[in-house]
């Protein structure tokens, strides 16, 4: 397992977006971060940080998984249940994938009705719909910043 692969696996689900956030971590998210997607899962880029990937596992599988000595919990996002597996060998690839897909479903469930009804839209409608909420986020920003 690598970033490559995570990243195959990730982008192969309905709706996931990424992102670069802090730097170095390439972030996951079900549904689009402007109309209210979650994230599920990162990777770290450069080595700097600690593990190399992190996941949302869920209060069931919390526990069971920080009993493998190369996972722990993740810093910053524990108390959400996520856990970082410090080298890409923590688990077999099939058990990673299963993992991050369990993370996606998990976050997905968990999404408010109207983003989930903007996700339901063809894919036409629903990249307007985001453009148009980033949109107006940008402008929001614009009008805070403006005396």
């Amino acid at each position: 397992m690598d970033n490559e692969r995570v990243r195959a696996i990730c982008l192969g689900l309905p709706y996931v977006t990424e992102t670069l956030n802090w730097g170095h971590h390439l972030v996951y998210f079900v549904g689009d971060k402007a109309i209210g997607g979650k994230m599920f899962a990162m990777t770290d880029l450069d080595g700097a940080g600690t593990g190399v990937l992190w996941f949302h596992c869920g209060a069931e599988r919390f526990h069971e998984l920080l009993e493998n000595e190369n996972m722990v919990a993740s810093p910053y996002l524990a108390r959400a249940y996520w856990v970082t597996l410090l080298r890409w060998n923590a688990l077999r690839a099939g058990e990673t994938e299963e993992e991050l897909r369990r993370a996606y479903a998990l976050v997905y469930a968990k999404l408010p009705a109207r983003t989930k009804k903007v996700l339901a839209r063809p894919a036409r409608e629903r990249a307007k719909a985001i453009r148009e909420r980033k949109k107006a986020a940008t402008l929001q920003t614009r009008n805070k910043k403006s005396p």
